[in-house]
């Protein structure tokens, strides 16, 4: 927390009416741009919020201290003479190769207004990126689901081999074989995997063949129902009497009554879309998964206690955009090998291991809402930073028996499957059985490498819901940071290679400011200062330029006093190469002398 340090000026004025649009303002050496905050809390009248970009600092400084020799190659509007040299391109400054297109792999990026660029940034963005090697191997990075299961048995016997590299010579150049791969992934990916939609549930928005193929499913569960056709199947034959009382017992999965109301059409309906609307294969699916839950016995295993063991492998944590739950799967929690022993050692501990997480996905379902115009899906982020990858036979094995389990029982649960933190050795698994799955099932899978993680989350979760390990603001006990939750929404901004971002907060009344703010991975200074409005007053330093890297708390909270008409400044320079995301929120609380 940074010093609270109450103003010390004259009388305030009245508060003007805050701004009401963006403006563009000119200024020495970059342009600078000044925008409307995107989100401002709109229960904040004491306060406006704009956003100013300039050229970093730091990049300006060096460019003083070592002016190039060819004064001639720097200036923006120079056509002439092309010396034996690379020159740098005349068109728009260059940019990261990732924000050339809005591929499903990675997070769309922002298309940015391109100023005639100093000759400062122009020197930082056109890096090493701007060298394309030809495409590797490798086709598209989006995967899994209906038939993984058969794929992983060819796995065993021809599995992937682990990174076959010397250990040194990998770790030096992961990062860079990661950044020229997700550039290449984005050229490379059908775009009309991004385009995904979640088809509505409504009768209304049916097709007359999907409305058509309902209504026969409705009739073949109506006559199974009537017949008990679903109890008798599980029951012994020794007890013909006792099913002959329960033949007016309703049918129930996920505890919704077949036939009772509306929300028993989207249940059906999920049956449907995994048999591509034929009724009778959708009524087959239907039998066999309520024979299933009864043999696995589902009703009991909701009130089982499995223990806490696993609770960092899976849980579920927030909402996306839509309002669909998210559900975190943490590969990497079995790098601890007890952990690992507990889960898959044997038969019986795998068995237990699937009993938890179906429990979990159970009480997941329970709480969403079945209704037409409901969320009935789950949005699934598998984290796959140091996992043990398919060389563990017995992490495959209970891999292999949990996909064939929920691609059987559980159709269509998955609004989007994101899998962030992928190692570039896992790619060469996923582009081998893409060309067995769907295209339907293609278009739920993304896929993101270390450093599109958290990006590729924001696209899809907002910054606030994000657990605060995955690049968000999100903890999990609110006596960590009392004066934010989930809630309150943040500002999410890029900020571009060798730029400096200003979010100005401009206070018209006495009020106490709190904010928070993150850049994901840091490796930028930042600084925050009070500026009054009054001509006779000084600058106040909240914190005075500090340097933020990976290491340090990946969120600063801070507040300040404010006595007087003025703006609080938030500053991020960063002098670096790469693109920065940045999260910030604040609250004005009252004044109190």
């Amino acid at each position: 927390m940074a010093d609270e340090t109450p103003a010390q000026n004259p009388p305030m004025a009245a508060a003007p009416p805050p701004p009401t649009s963006a403006t563009v303002t000119d200024s020495e050496s970059p342009p600078v741009l000044e925008k409307q905050d995107p989100s401002p809390p709109s229960h904040v009248p004491a306060v406006s919020v704009s956003v100013t970009e300039s050229a970093s600092t730091t990049i300006a400084e060096n460019e003083e201290q070592a002016p190039p020799p060819e004064p001639a190659a720097l200036e923006p509007d120079s056509s002439d003479k092309g010396s034996g040299k690379e020159e740098l391109p005349p068109t728009p400054p260059p940019q990261a190769v990732e924000s050339e297109s809005e591929p499903p792999v990675v997070t769309e990026a922002p298309k940015e207004e391109n100023p005639p660029a100093p000759a400062a940034e122009t020197v930082v963005i056109s890096e090493s990126e701007s060298q394309q090697p030809p495409a590797p191997l490798q086709q598209e990075v989006v995967t899994e689901s209906e038939s993984l299961a058969a794929m992983m048995e060819k796995e065993e016997t021809g599995a992937p081999a682990e990174p076959t590299a010397a250990g040194t010579t990998t770790t030096t150049t992961t990062s860079a074989q990661e950044e020229v791969a997700a550039a290449v992934e984005e050229k490379k990916v059908p775009q009309n995997l991004a385009s995904f939609k979640e088809e509505s549930n409504k009768e209304a928005d049916l097709s007359d063949s999907e409305r058509k193929a309902l209504e026969e499913l409705k009739q073949l569960v109506r006559e199974a129902i009537d017949s008990n056709l679903f109890n008798s199947e599980s029951k012994s034959e020794e007890n013909p009497e006792k099913e002959k009382k329960q033949e007016s017992k309703e049918v129930s999965i996920w505890g919704i009554p077949l036939l009772k109301d509306e929300r028993s059409d989207v249940i059906l309906l999920k049956f449907l879309r995994a048999r591509d609307f034929k009724a009778k294969d959708a009524f087959v699916m239907i039998k066999n998964t309520i024979r299933w839950r009864k043999e696995f016995g589902i009703d009991e295993l909701l009130d089982e206690d499995l223990g806490d063991d696993m609770e960092k492998v899976v849980f579920m944590h927030g909402q996306d955009k839509e309002g669909h739950p998210v559900c975190y799967n943490v590969y990497g929690e079995f790098q601890n090998k007890e952990l690992y022993q507990k889960a898959f050692s044997d038969e019986e501990k795998r068995m237990k291991f699937l009993r938890w997480r179906i429990q979990l996905l159970e009480k997941s379902i329970r709480k969403l809402d079945f209704s037409p115009g409901g969320v009935s899906t789950i949005f699934q982020a598998s984290d796959l930073k140091n996992s043990p990858g398919p060389g563990k036979k017995e992490l495959r094995l209970a891999t292999k028996q949990a996909l064939q389990v929920l691609q059987d029982n559980y159709p269509e649960f998955v609004a989007k499957q994101v899998f962030i933190n992928v190692p570039w050795w896992y790619l060469a698994f996923y582009t081998m059985i893409s060309p067995f799955m769907t295209q339907r099932t293609k278009s739920k899978f993304v896929i993101a490498l270390p450093s599109k993680s958290a990006e590729t989350l924001f696209k899809y979760i907002p910054p606030e819901q994000v657990p605060i390990q995955y690049g968000g603001l999100s903890v999990d006990y609110c006596d960590c940071n009392p004066e934010f939750s989930d809630a309150d929404p943040a500002t999410e901004m890029t900020v571009k290679p060798g730029t400096k971002q200003t979010v100005e907060i401009t206070i018209f009344e006495k009020c106490i400011l709190v904010w928070e703010i993150r850049v994901v991975g840091w490796e930028v200074s930042y600084g925050a200062e009070f500026v009054p409005d009054a001509k006779d007053s000084y600058a106040v330093i909240i914190q005075k330029p500090t340097k933020m890297t990976a290491k340090d708390e990946p969120v600063v909270s801070q507040s300040f006093k404010v006595g007087e008409l003025g703006k609080v400044l938030l500053t991020v320079d960063n002098p670096t190469s790469k693109k920065k995301k940045l999260l910030y929120r604040f609250k004005v609380k009252p004044f109190c002398d």
